[in-house]
């Protein structure tokens, strides 16, 4: 019986850690909210400046990878740069 009363224990602080972490977690989240919402009315692009902090987390040769495949994938549905269309359909020639 006492190991169980053991495990219980660890249990329990494990759950309530948890639970301490998840406040935190929610109270950081309304404080990012925040601080978007007050860039907002600075007049800054919330959608760039949340993919900027996207790409920020990212290892330089996983973004470069990820820009040229979208580099790619863009010159393919003739959604790039007129200069860089030409370039795209002189190499795929």
């Amino acid at each position: 019986m006492a190991d169980h009363g053991i495990a219980r224990d660890q249990l329990r602080a494990f759950i309530e850690r948890i639970e301490r972490l998840e406040e935190e977690k929610k109270a950081i989240a309304d404080d990012i909210k925040e601080v978007y919402a007050e860039a907002k009315g600075s007049g800054f692009d919330i959608k760039v400046m949340r993919q900027i902090v996207r790409i920020r987390k990212q290892d330089r040769n996983e973004r470069a990878e990820q820009e040229a495949i979208l580099d790619l994938y863009l010159h393919a549905l003739g959604m790039a740069d007129a200069g860089t269309q030409a370039e795209y359909d002189e190499a795929a020639e």
